[in-house]
C-alpha cells in the first residue's frame, strides 16, 4: 500500500509545475460530467429531471479553509466512485467516449476533455482531505468519497445528513493545506484563476464573491429647540451608505467567439473580443478568423494589436503571452518559445483552440511533433495573409501605423526566416532618393526603374539627413538613379539577407567597384591623366587605404572613401563597434580594405594633381591630402582615430585661410603662422591695407 502512496504523490508533485492547475482540472471534470449528462439526456430525457440548471459553483471558505466545487452533471454511483477515483489513472471520460465509439448509432463527443484519468488528483497539489459528495440518476442514494493526502486508502460511505442532500451531480470539498490557505481560499483569486483557465467552457461558471452596494436608510433629525415633534414622531431624512454583501458571479461571461461560424460575427464583436482576453483599449488593425481540418483541426481567431508594445522586454520576446492554446476551450498554455511562433511574429495575439494535440499528461507542455510544425507552417501563412491584406488597401495609413509599431519584427524576420523571403520582402518599406517623405515598397521601385538598370541600389547609414547628404549619391542622383535609404541598425543586415528582389541584386552603393550600366569613354583617358597622382596619394597615405582611384560615383566631392566588397561598410562598423559585448579582435579582421576614391573634376584634385607633378615634396601637399583623407572618413560615415587630431589640422587650415582677414594687427598674424609656413626672402613683403570702414572707432566696446 505503501507504493500506491508513493505512486500518487510521485503522479501529483512531479506531473504539474504550478499548483494553480488543480482548479481547472476539478472544473473541467465537472464540464465533462455536465456534457456526458446532456449528450444522455437526448435519449433519456429523465436524467435531466429535478435537477436544476446544468452548471458550476465553486465557494471558497477563507475561515474554513476549504473550497467547495459543485455541478449539476451526471453524479457517480458507488460502483463509479470505486472505479474513477479510487483507481489511479483511470479515466471515466475515456471510457465514455470509447463507449460511445463502439455504439456508432450515438455519434462520439468530441466536446469531452479528461483523457489521462489523473486530473482529479491535482487536488492533492493543494489539500491535505478532499471529500467528494456525489448523486447519480442512476441510483436512489447519495455517497461520499474521501481521502488524506499521503495516504494509501480511501473511504466510501453513504450520505445521511439531509442538509447536505444533492438533487444530482457532484460536489468536492477541498480542505486546503496550512501553506496554500491563504492564496486559494480568497475569492479573488478563485475569481482569477476561472478568467484565466477555464473562462470557455462552454457551461457558466459561478463563484462565491463579496460585492458591495448603495443603499438608503433613514437616520434621526434631532428637533431644534422650540419646535414640537408632531404626532411624537421625529422628522426623519434618508442617507446613502455603502453595505457589502456575499452573492454568486458569473466568472465566465465571454463567449468563446472562435467556436462561431465567422459569418455569424460582426466586426465590433471582433473587437471586443480582442479586448476583453488581451486586456488592450485599441481596436486591433486587422484579424483573422479560420478553421483548419486535415491532418491537424484547430480553430484559431488571430489579432494584429494597434499599437507596439509599450515594454521594451516584449519586444523580439518570443515568450510575450500573446498567444493563448486551448484544448476544447481549456486554456492550456500561453508560455511558448517559437513553436507556434517564430519570433518576428511574437506581436501577433490570439487563440488557437483543438481537440487534439500532442500534449503531455499534465496537459502544460505543447510536445514537439510533427503536427505542431503543420500548425506552426499554418498560423505564419494566415498572419502573412492578415499583413498583406492591411498592405493593398487603398486607405495607406492603416498600413503605415502597422509598419511604425511592426516594421523591424519584418526586417527581423528577412534575417531569421529565409524561407518566407517572398512573402515578407514585398511588405518591406523605405524612403529613398525620390521619396524623402514618404515609404515606398520594393514593388514600386522595381518598376519605376530605367530598362537598363539592372540592380537595387541602397545606402545604409544613421539618419535621414545623412543619407540625403552622402557623397556617394551625387553621380547616382545625376543620372536620375533611385537609392534606398536603410536608416535602422537592422536595415542593411535584413537586406544583405535578402541579396535578391524578382532577379535584381541588392547593390551598396558604399562599397568598391560600384557599376551604374553606362560607364564613361574617356573614362580611360582620366584615369592615365591621374595614374601619377593616385600613386602618390597612396605613398602619402601608406597602409590607410589599399588603393587610391579615380571615382565613378562623385561629382561635387573632391573624394570619398569606400569599403572593400567583403568587408563592413561603415555603417556596419559602426553598429558592430557599439556593440556591449562586441569581439575587439574580430574588428580590424572585418572591418575589410578601404579604397580612396578622387574626383578629377575637382578644383582640390586638380591642384593637388599639378602640386605631385611640379612639387612633389611640397609639406603643404602632403598636409592638404592628410586632411583630405581625414575629412573622407566623417563624410563616408567612418570614425577618425583621433577626432582630436583632424581638429587641430582644420584649425591650424583656418588660421592659415582666415589670418588678418579683418583687420588684425600684421605682427599678431605672422605670430599665428610663424613655423606653418616657409616665405621666400626674394619676396617684397606686401603690407595689407585697411579699408576706412574696418577701422575701429575710439568708443568701440570691442575695440582690442
Amino acid at each position: 500500500m505503501k507504493s500506491v502512496s508513493r505512486l500518487l504523490d510521485l503522479i501529483v508533485h512531479s506531473l504539474y509545475s504550478h499548483k494553480e492547475v488543480f482548479l481547472r482540472e476539478l472544473v473541467s471534470n465537472a464540464s465533462d460530467a455536465l456534457d456526458k449528462l446532456r449528450f444522455l439526456g437526448v435519449t433519456d430525457s429523465s436524467l435531466l429531471a429535478d435537477g436544476g440548471e446544468l452548471e458550476i459553483r465553486i465557494k471558497p471558505d477563507q475561515d474554513a479553509g476549504t473550497i467547495t466545487i459543485t455541478d449539476t452533471g451526471i453524479g457517480m454511483t458507488k460502483d463509479e466512485l470505486k472505479d474513477c477515483l479510487g483507481t489511479i489513472a483511470q479515466s471515466g471520460t475515456s471510457k465514455f467516449l470509447k463507449a460511445l465509439k463502439e455504439n456508432k448509432d450515438l455519434g462520439a463527443d468530441n466536446g469531452l476533455i479528461g483523457q489521462f484519468g489523473v486530473g482529479f488528483y491535482s487536488a492533492f497539489l493543494v489539500a491535505e482531505k478532499v471529500v467528494v459528495s456525489t448523486k447519480s440518476p442512476k441510483s436512489d442514494k447519495q455517497y461520499v468519497w474521501e481521502a488524506v493526502a499521503d495516504s494509501s486508502s480511501y473511504v466510501i460511505k453513504e450520505e445521511t445528513d439531509p442538509e447536505k442532500m444533492l438533487t444530482r451531480g457532484t460536489q468536492i470539498t477541498l480542505v486546503l493545506r496550512p501553506d496554500d490557505k491563504y492564496e486559494f481560499a480568497d475569492p479573488g483569486r478563485i475569481q482569477g484563476l476561472v478568467k484565466n483557465y477555464s473562462q470557455f467552457v462552454s457551461f457558466p461558471i459561478y463563484t462565491w464573491q463579496e460585492k458591495s452596494r448603495t443603499i438608503e436608510v433613514e437616520e434621526d433629525e434631532e428637533t431644534k429647540e422650540g419646535e414640537e415633534a408632531t404626532e411624537g414622531e421625529q422628522k426623519k431624512k434618508k442617507k446613502t451608505v455603502t453595505e457589502k454583501y456575499w452573492d454568486w458571479e458569473l466568472a465566465n461571461e465571454t463567449k468563446p467567439i472562435w467556436m462561431r461560424s465567422p459569418k455569424e460575427i460582426e466586426k465590433t464583436e471582433y473587437n471586443e473580443f480582442y479586448k476583453k482576453a488581451f486586456n488592450e483599449f485599441l481596436d486591433p488593425l486587422a484579424y483573422t478568423h479560420f478553421t483548419t481540418e486535415g491532418e491537424v483541426e484547430f480553430r484559431s481567431v488571430l489579432y494584429i494589436p494597434g499599437m507596439a508594445p509599450l515594454s521594451n522586454e516584449e519586444i523580439m520576446n518570443p515568450k510575450t503571452k500573446n498567444i493563448r492554446l486551448y484544448v476544447k476551450r481549456v486554456f492550456i498554455s500561453d508560455d511558448f518559445d517559437g513553436e507556434l511562433f517564430p519570433r518576428y511574429l511574437s506581436f501577433v495575439k490570439g487563440v488557437v483552440d483543438s481537440n487534439d494535440l500532442p500534449l503531455n499528461v499534465s496537459r502544460e507542455i505543447l510536445q514537439e511533433s510533427r503536427i505542431v510544425r503543420i500548425m506552426r507552417k499554418r498560423l505564419v501563412r494566415k498572419t502573412f495573409d492578415m499583413i498583406e491584406e492591411i498592405s493593398e488597401k487603398d486607405d495607406k495609413e492603416d498600413y503605415k501605423k502597422f509598419w511604425e509599431s511592426f516594421g523591424k519584427f519584418i526586417k527581423l524576420g528577412c534575417i531569421e526566416d529565409t524561407g518566407n523571403h517572398k512573402r515578407l520582402a514585398p511588405l518591406l518599406r523605405f524612403h529613398t532618393s525620390k521619396n524623402e517623405a514618404d515609404m515606398i515598397s520594393l514593388d514600386q521601385y522595381v518598376e519605376s526603374m530605367p530598362e537598363n538598370q539592372k540592380a537595387i541600389y541602397y545606402i545604409a547609414t544613421d539618419s535621414l539627413q545623412s543619407a540625403k547628404t552622402a557623397p556617394f549619391l551625387e553621380k547616382l542622383v545625376q543620372k536620375d538613379i533611385e537609392v534606398l535609404y536603410l536608416i535602422e541598425p537592422i536595415d542593411e543586415v535584413a537586406i544583405q539577407n535578402l541579396q535578391t528582389y524578382k532577379e535584381k541584386k541588392f547593390v551598396d552603393i558604399s562599397k568598391e567597384d560600384l557599376e551604374m550600366g553606362d560607364e564613361d569613354e574617356d573614362n580611360k583617358e582620366t584615369k592615365q591623366e591621374y595614374t601619377l597622382l593616385c600613386d602618390w596619394v597612396k605613398q602619402q597615405l601608406g597602409e590607410k587605404v589599399a588603393k587610391v582611384q579615380i571615382s565613378k560615383r562623385l561629382s561635387s566631392s573632391p573624394c570619398v572613401l569606400v569599403s572593400g566588397k567583403f568587408g563592413w561598410s561603415a555603417n556596419m562598423e559602426r553598429l558592430m563597434k557599439a556593440q556591449t559585448l562586441g569581439d575587439t579582435s574580430s574588428l580590424e579582421f572585418m572591418r575589410g580594405r578601404r579604397i580612396f576614391e578622387i574626383n578629377p573634376d575637382h578644383p582640390i584634385v586638380k591642384d593637388l594633381n599639378a602640386a605631385c607633378k611640379n612639387e612633389p615634396d611640397s609639406t603643404e601637399a602632403k598636409r592638404a591630402v592628410e586632411l583630405l583623407y581625414e575629412t573622407a572618413l566623417i563624410s563616408s560615415g567612418y570614425t577618425p582615430d583621433s577626432p582630436a587630431e583632424l581638429g587641430g589640422k582644420i584649425y591650424e587650415m583656418m588660421t592659415i585661410a582666415l589670418g588678418g582677414r579683418w583687420g588684425r594687427p600684421d605682427n599678431e598674424a605672422e605670430a599665428a603662422t610663424t613655423g606653418e609656413a616657409s616665405t621666400d626672402s626674394s619676396e617684397a613683403t606686401v603690407t595689407e591695407v585697411i579699408e576706412p570702414s574696418e577701422v575701429r572707432p575710439e568708443s568701440d566696446p570691442w575695440r582690442d
